[in-house]
């Protein structure tokens, strides 16, 4: 009986592990799902919404440094739960430029 109790609560323990962290595609995200991502609030979600609208999609996760509000400290405690996948050709070429969060966000 122990050794089925000890199986069905590791089973439930790597499933859990398994669902907790599904990475947030920075290129596709709506609002709420950014704001799903800890350390991302409304305002930082819309600057990251406005810099892949005008800059083109993040080609990397690293590329969340250029949106003003995001350090390397930032990005490295949320690397875990963002990523850059769907990519999307865009007419605007990215450049190095900050986007304020605190304008962006209304």
């Amino acid at each position: 009986m122990k050794k089925l109790l000890i199986v069905v609560l590791a089973w439930f323990t790597f499933m859990g592990l398994a669902w907790a962290v599904t990475p947030v595609d920075l290129n596709t995200a709506t609002q709420a799902q950014l704001e799903s991502v800890n350390g991302i609030g409304p305002s930082k979600a819309k600057a990251i919404i406005d810099y892949r609208t005008k800059m083109g999609p993040f080609k990397s996760v690293d590329d969340l440094e250029k949106v003003t509000g995001f350090g390397p400290k930032s990005v490295a405690k949320m690397r875990a739960e963002i990523t850059v996948g769907g990519t999307k050709p865009s007419a605007a070429k990215p450049a190095d430029v900050k986007i304020d969060a605190k304008k962006s966000g209304k």
